[in-house]
């Protein structure tokens, strides 16, 4: 080994401790996914915890108690999420029918304009009722292996609503568990690592709920006064997006645009898309910068390699969970680099 350069042995220490440290990762990636059942809802909460933080801080100072405190933030958390649940739903039931009439006119339009191509199109919108009863038929085959999936996500569901309150009931009590668990003489510097690293997740839930609320409201009043069929439904799906952060408001714009072309026709459909672009330029140019300035920034590569990561680890779950994640490293990494960061030199006379 001393027979090998200085730079060759540097090169090779190096490659020893990425190796082991992508060995460590990867291994925790395969415990997290045997044991997702548990470590999802502990996300699910943290994130959870990280979003209602303010509200809950709020009626402890007002002197609620603290474990009323939490439990009606987390009654506020499913009325709001079963108020959006009903509101999606009802959008859709209330304009279903109506969106896959308007999609069988942009085919039978289609096929009066493109011939032989589109009449298959007209034919495919003409059986659409056919093919979903026979979709509906296969699903039911495998209703067995569906209802144990809805089984497994209501029981993660619960879990994480009981963790959400605990973690807001006994987060006076996180640094002390924090500094009892460190190892000797690392205390400060764990507690301060948890902490940036919260805050990094929570100014990331904050900033992204208020921009993802403002996004919606602001396409749902678009659509709606283009006349745009379950713009209620559509905005929804736009503040769910937002979580996803360039994919999902690019999934969700391209879906109104296409809603808007199947039912208003061309012109309706370019001012929804101007709608989209007026709001995602608004999110991009001030919302952004503005909101969110205060917490970790990360570049807009880092964020896409981040979902791409996420979904190919836990599929749309991965997806939401890989960004607020990230941050949180971020957060980590620049605590340890004001930390341990080596000063600049001072200059020479």
């Amino acid at each position: 080994m001393h027979l090998l350069p200085v730079p060759v042995r540097r090169f090779a220490a190096w490659c020893a401790v990425v190796l082991l440290a992508a060995a460590v990762g990867w291994v925790g990636v395969l415990l997290c996914a045997v044991l997702r059942t548990a470590v999802v809802p502990v996300l699910l909460a943290l994130l959870g915890s990280a979003l209602l933080g303010p509200m809950y801080r709020r009626l402890v100072k007002v002197g609620v108690n603290r474990s009323v405190a939490a439990a009606l933030t987390c009654v506020a958390v499913v009325a709001v999420v079963g108020g959006a649940v009903y509101i999606v739903v009802a959008a859709l039931i209330d304009s279903g029918e109506q969106i896959i009439g308007s999609l069988r006119r942009a085919a039978q339009d289609i096929a009066e304009r493109f011939g032989a191509v589109g009449t298959s199109l007209d034919d495919i919108a003409a059986n659409a009722r056919e093919l979903l009863s026979r979709f509906g038929q296969t699903a039911a085959s495998g209703l067995i292996s569906g209802v144990s999936v809805v089984g497994e996500t209501i029981a993660m569901a619960v879990l994480a609503l009981l963790l959400v309150f605990f973690f807001l009931r006994d987060s006076h009590r996180a640094s002390g568990g924090l500094r009892a668990l460190a190892p000797r003489g690392t205390a400060d510097t764990v507690e301060a690592m948890a902490r940036r690293a919260f805050q990094a997740v929570e100014g990331f839930m904050r900033g992204t709920t208020f921009i993802a609320f403002i996004d919606a409201v602001c396409i749902t009043v678009g659509l709606l006064v283009l006349d745009v069929p379950g713009a209620v439904g559509l905005g929804a799906l736009v503040f769910v997006g937002a979580y996803i952060p360039y994919l999902g408001a690019f999934i969700s714009g391209a879906v109104a645009v296409l809603v808007a072309l199947a039912d208003r026709g061309f012109v309706i459909a370019l001012w929804a898309l101007g709608v989209v672009l007026a709001v995602q330029m608004l999110e991009g140019h001030v919302l952004q910068p503005m909101i969110q300035s205060r917490t970790v920034q990360m570049h807009p590569a880092v964020v896409m390699l981040a979902i791409t990561a996420g979904a190919s680890v836990a599929g749309l779950l991965g997806m939401l969970l890989a960004v607020p994640l990230t941050a949180a490293a971020f957060g980590v990494v620049h605590e340890l680099r004001a930390r341990y960061g080596t000063a600049p030199e001072p200059s020479k006379p």
